[in-house]
């Protein structure tokens, strides 16, 4: 792709990502719909997508800061559900799948179908994510899909190439499938615990947070890389480095932290609004050499695999959620009763996304002895419509599916009163270390100083239990709210001064840039950013 469409898709993918925020309709819909319009307006350059492209640049990211911002002690807790779909339903999808694509399409070869279920099987980790981030899903519910999404490409991106080798007459096994799965997994975890220590290390020991923040870029690639080199998933490697890296976060300095986690946003956001567009960019070339299958006969069978695919993940997520409590007393111990609302939630939210596309383009052109590969144009057009079908029909229906629904969401009373009590402790704990220093006579302030210090401790305290109080009548704020407005007024004078004077030539631009840093500062420490 050449520098000029590539902008154009970066600049346009953004715009539409960032209008979209102002509706509510979610900005991976709106991305795919406008991929889908700019897909036939005469101008747009074509936008073919390249599986060596998506695969090995813009997956790693993508679930490198979905890893991260993920929990490891809550995905270890949901491990068999999450495992349940990352894994089995994602093989289960590929057999069934595959198998009624054989008996749908007159003439497709089992092979070719097998393939055709292994590329529709795992639903997205981008669009299972971003999905999720909007409709407000209960806390175990947005773990289950946020894990699966994490793990079950690597067993499709196995899946598939089993069926590939199949279908192209590499005489593949059930034997071979197994232990390549296995080496796959294996080595693909294994890499990721190699490495995952290692580049930590590296990052605590850094003491810039420019180097920091630009090895934090690498290290998705890096793992991923490493671990297909020795032909092990690099979506597992990247995955267990990340959440490694996001449980440890907290020992790498502040300042690498705020910069990190402004750059990792951007990245995101960029590459997210990019993956969506392209999804609906790829329409033309889908549509091309359809052949003998264009018209009704093309649209009956897309319907009929995305019902298929709809139902199958039904198929499995309910038993899969209730058969094993049955079963399994300790299961009933260890886990919270599920519902038949959150099964039904959880077997709606499998959108399908890039991925799939990216490997159905991954499809070879011919077979072991020159033949063409049967009707790859086929699956690759069954693969992006069940692709937009479950966007947009998944996708636009289930935040109204959840509030009809009525499941819990998170309790905000709860978590503030958690948060008041960890604070409480972190700050008693604070307080004792404080008087403890100041009695040593290396550590003496001025009491004014010593005061401050004090009062920025009890206002961190004091602070989260306000926001459990009552609100202003007029204005709806807590105490908490008008403090940090009062605040943000305070220092935007201050910043209007310094520019004031900068501008005056009473200072000059390293000093406005010094005490505007400072400023940003104090406003990042008095203001939290509302999720």
């Amino acid at each position: 792709m050449h520098v000029m469409p590539l902008l154009l898709l970066v600049a346009g993918s953004a715009a539409i990502a960032a209008a979209a925020r102002r509706t509510p309709v979610p900005p991976p819909l709106l991305l795919v719909a406008a991929g889908l319009v700019f897909a036939y307006v005469p101008g747009v350059p074509d936008y073919a997508l390249d599986p060596h492209v998506v695969l090995p640049l813009m997956l790693p990211p993508l679930l490198y800061t979905a890893a991260v911002d993920s929990s490891y002690l809550d995905l270890r807790a949901q491990l068999r559900p999450v495992a349940l779909l990352s894994v089995g339903y994602v093989l289960f999808a590929t057999l069934v799948v595959g198998w009624a694509a054989y008996l749908i399409v007159p003439g497709l070869p089992l092979t070719a179908a097998l393939v055709l279920g292994a590329v529709v099987a795992p639903p997205d980790a981008v669009a299972a994510t971003a999905i999720a981030r909007r409709v407000g899903l209960p806390s175990r519910v947005t773990t289950i899909l946020q894990g699966e999404s994490l793990v079950n490409d690597a067993t499709a991106i196995t899946a598939y190439r089993v069926a590939l080798a199949a279908a192209v007459g590499e005489g593949a096994t059930w034997a071979g499938g197994i232990g390549e799965f296995l080496l796959a997994a294996v080595g693909g975890i294994g890499i990721g615990l190699i490495l995952m220590m290692p580049i930590h290390w590296l990052r605590t020991h850094l003491k810039e947070a420019l180097l920091q923040n630009t090895l934090s870029l690498l290290i998705p690639f890096a793992a991923y890389a490493v671990a297909e080199a020795v032909h092990a998933s690099g979506v597992l490697a990247v995955v267990v480095v990340a959440l490694y890296l996001g449980h440890r976060a907290w020992q790498v300095d502040f300042a690498t932290r705020l910069q990190e986690e402004a750059v990792w946003k951007m990245v995101a956001f960029v590459l997210e609004s990019a993956v969506f567009a392209l999804i609906g960019l790829q329409l033309p070339v889908v549509m091309e050499g359809l052949g003998e299958y264009e018209g009704v006969d093309a649209a009956w069978y897309a319907i009929a695999v995305f019902l298929v695919v709809v139902v199958t993940r039904f198929a499995w997520v309910y038993p899969g959620t209730f058969v094993p409590r049955l079963l399994s007393a300790r299961i009933r111990e260890r886990e919270p009763n599920p519902t038949w609302k959150g099964a039904f939630v959880i077997s709606w939210a499998g959108m399908r996304g890039v991925v799939s596309l990216a490997i159905a383009f991954s499809i070879p052109l011919t077979m072991e002895g020159g033949e063409a590969f049967p009707e790859r144009n086929l699956v690759l057009f069954l693969t992006f419509t069940t692709v937009i079908g479950t966007l947009v029909v998944q996708g636009l229906t289930l935040p109204p599916l959840i509030r009809l629904l009525k499941l819990p969401g998170r309790d905000a009373q709860a978590e503030t009163l958690a948060e008041a009590n960890a604070q409480a402790q972190a700050s008693r704990a604070a307080q004792r270390r404080l008087e403890g220093l100041l009695e040593d006579d290396r550590n003496a302030l001025p009491p004014p100083l010593a005061d401050r210090l004090r009062t920025v401790l009890e206002r961190r305290q004091n602070a989260v239990w306000e926001r459990l109080g009552s609100v202003n009548p007029v204005t709806g704020e807590t105490v908490d709210d008008t403090y940090r407005r009062l605040s943000r007024e305070m220092i935007s004078a201050e910043r209007e001064v310094f520019v004031r004077l900068r501008d005056g030539r009473h200072i000059d631009d390293e000093m406005l840039r010094t005490l505007l840093r400072r400023l940003d500062l104090e406003e990042a420490a008095a203001f939290r950013e509302a999720e």
